[in-house]
């Protein structure tokens, strides 16, 4: 019995040595391996920034840091990139990472040869061919004493009556006739004259005719129509008393019109005599007609800044009438430009005075794009004609060109605002406070008085709400601000300040009241941010002169502002809010003073 019992319970402890060794497998198990994973995770956070690794903007590869972070030029995250990267780009030559690239989507094309052609769009007005124009005149005195034309719009034929005329005068000449006529053989000059005479007031051999004929007087004459036409005005009626010269009816032939179209001086260049013009008019709704360029006006119209083109037309049945609206097509191969070296448009970058293009440099790891200068000639559609600067096969940045000017200006080098990187100002610490000397020269005046140096300082408060008004991109609050500027200003007192002081204050002053003026009469944004810089250069020079202090303000720079030198503005915080550009580029921009 003992032993079945300890036999039992050997084999009842063996069950549940099994079950627990299942058990602990199940809720144990893989626990080496869980500790191996734990252990990989830490070690992949312990080594995510390797020791050497160097974090650049993609959008600015000057900068280099050694931990990660944002741009302090823009704010966009840095980038890994290693410091065996590619290669130096060639002084003036503006390099970017391929991570740049994608980010700015900068695109590029080949520069090539094509046939030059554009289709230039007309506007243009139906009038009447001046070469089938009569106007009819009186010849004699007289009276109308039969009308037989009564509107205007009728459409008469050659030799039709239009009027009946009493003329006493022509009385007069009918009887000297007679009397001529009777001396024709002894005095026929006598009587020749007497014919020219009636002739000169415009009578036909066949009425001349038949007053000698029927020998008798009349009272009455007929006014004819030179030609066939429509009468497009008329100047009398009936009983009206006509004098010699005085016109009667015009009459104008309009189975054939004239086309007059506008064309700009720019699209000039590709219009030539003998060009077809196609032109539709609103009152025959798919209706195409056809013309020919049959004269260009040699003389620009002053106002309206055009040159009539003049087109010849057959105008069947009368569907054309004088004055409808004409828009034409009229394309067109520039002269001699066959096979022209074209760009788009979206490759240049215009300053005022240079067209600018970026050409990709071949041989370099990285991206890298050259500035380069390009004469131009006419448009073309989307793309233009150069005429020198490239040669065909050459790259050319296309898309994102901006991008690629704003990185170089940031780094610089030569850019489309500054051609002359020598002539940059100072070195750039990206949003940080340099004291370098600003640029422009403001000699400090001594003796000022206190009460004067109040008054410029009260001139900051709205100056710093204008400045904050174009931050936010508020045109109507920064047209407020001017006008409190101004009221302020208005308080400065010009006779507090005598001899060179007095000078230099009228100088800044002319400066600072156009400045105030043009942002008050302007509602559009870029016309106030251009008149704003002016005005930041000439208050501060107000301040520098008349050696203002206890300001606490900055005084910042944008190297991409529209100004040959950037341009300047004075803030109450150190951080870049840019009033150039407002949210578009908010940071861009450096502080190259503090004023204390």
């Amino acid at each position: 019995m003992k032993n079945l019992f300890n036999k039992q319970s050997l084999i009842v402890a063996i069950g549940f040595l099994i079950l627990g060794l299942l058990l602990g497998g199940m809720f144990f198990g893989g626990n080496t391996d869980s500790v191996e994973s734990i252990s990989t995770e830490h070690n992949h956070d312990t080594d995510a920034h390797p020791k050497g690794e160097v974090w650049t903007c993609s959008m600015h590869p000057q900068i280099r840091q050694d931990d990660p972070g944002q741009c302090p030029i823009c704010g966009m995250d840095l980038i890994p990139v290693t410091e065996a990267g590619p290669d130096i780009a060639p002084e003036g030559a503006v390099q970017m990472t391929s991570s740049a690239i994608q980010i700015a989507n900068i695109q590029t094309v080949t520069v090539q040869r094509a046939e030059a052609k554009k289709e230039i769009y007309l506007n243009g007005r139906i009038v009447v061919d001046e070469r089938r124009v009569s106007e009819i005149t009186a010849h004699f005195n007289g009276r109308i004493e039969k009308l037989f034309v009564n509107f205007t719009g009728q459409e008469v034929k050659r030799g039709q009556v239009l009027a009946s005329v009493y003329s006493p005068q022509l009385v007069t000449a009918q009887k000297e006739l007679f009397e001529a006529a009777r001396f024709k053989e002894t005095n026929p000059s006598f009587f020749e004259a007497a014919i020219n005479k009636l002739k000169l007031w415009d009578l036909t051999d066949r009425q001349i005719q038949s007053i000698l004929e029927s020998q008798e007087v009349r009272y009455n004459f007929n006014v004819l129509a030179p030609r066939s036409g429509t009468v497009v005005s008329r100047h009398v009626n009936a009983g009206d008393h006509i004098y010699e010269g005085q016109s009667m009816f015009e009459v104008a032939g309009l189975d054939q019109l004239w086309v007059v179209f506008d064309a700009y001086e720019s699209n000039l260049p590709w219009i030539q005599e003998g060009d077809t013009i196609r032109f539709t008019v609103q009152s025959l709704p798919g209706r195409t007609f056809t013309s020919e360029v049959t004269f260009i006006d040699p003389v620009i119209m002053g106002e309206r800044r055009v040159a009539e083109i003049r087109t010849e037309v057959e105008n069947e049945q009368n569907q054309l009438k004088p004055e409808m609206f004409a828009q034409g097509v009229l394309e067109s191969e520039l002269s001699g430009e066959q096979e022209a070296l074209i760009i788009p448009k979206a490759a240049i970058l215009w300053t005022g005075k240079r067209a600018v293009v970026y050409v990709k440099q071949t041989g370099y790891d990285a991206p890298t794009f050259a500035y380069r200068e390009v004469v131009l000639g006419p448009e073309t559609g989307n793309f233009y004609v150069v005429k020198e600067g490239l040669t065909s096969g050459e790259e050319i940045v296309a898309n994102g060109v901006f991008k690629i000017d704003a990185a170089a200006q940031l780094q610089g080098k030569v850019s489309m605002m500054n051609p002359n990187p020598s002539s940059a100002m100072g070195e750039h610490n990206y949003g940080g406070n340099s004291r370098q000397s600003p640029a422009i020269t403001n000699p400090v005046i001594t003796g000022v008085p206190a009460e004067f140096q109040k008054q410029l300082t009260a001139l900051l408060e709205p100056y710093l709400k204008l400045k904050n008004a174009l931050v936010d991109s508020d045109a109507v609050g920064a047209a407020e601000a001017a006008q409190q500027t101004e009221q302020v200003l208005a308080e400065v007192e010009m006779s507090l300040v005598s001899g060179e002081a007095h000078q230099q204050w009228m100088g800044n002053l002319k400066v600072i009241q156009k400045s105030l003026d043009e942002i008050q009469s302007s509602d559009a944004l870029e016309t106030q941010r251009e008149a704003f810089a002016p005005l930041s250069e000439s208050l501060y020079r107000s301040i520098q002169n008349f050696n203002v202090t206890g300001l606490d303000l900055y005084y910042q720079y944008c190297p991409m502002a529209d100004r040959d030198q950037g341009a300047f503005w004075m803030s109450e915080v150190q951080e870049i809010n840019n009033p150039y550009f407002g949210e578009a580029m908010l940071r861009c921009g450096e502080t190259r003073e503090t004023l204390e």
